[in-house]
């Protein structure tokens, strides 16, 4: 082989050398943003979760705020939330039957 045709070889051996070494580095990005990716879909689900309780917490409260004003009583105002909380789980223990 002459000087030109090892030049060639190396360059290429380099160039293939340095292609290896960019495909190790994202790959290993990749795998962080994955990971990253799976975390904050994690984060989403506990925090849509959460929006959810609230929701019902707020409700509820909107509930028992309009008896409140209703009856005037805020004992006898918790008295019919309490049975109106123990009619909706009646009902969902019928529906898990």
């Amino acid at each position: 082989m002459n000087a030109d045709q090892i030049q060639i070889i190396d360059d290429l051996k380099s160039g293939v050398s340095l292609l290896i070494d960019r495909l190790e580095k994202e790959k290993k990005d990749q795998e962080r943003l994955k990971i990253s990716s799976q975390e904050l879909q994690r984060k989403v689900h506990m925090l849509e979760a959460r929006i959810s309780e609230l929701e019902q917490k707020y409700s509820n409260l909107k509930i028992a705020k309009a008896l409140i004003t209703e009856s005037g009583d805020v004992h006898d105002a918790k008295i019919k939330v309490n049975r109106i909380v123990r009619e909706i789980d009646k009902c969902i223990a019928l529906l898990n039957r």
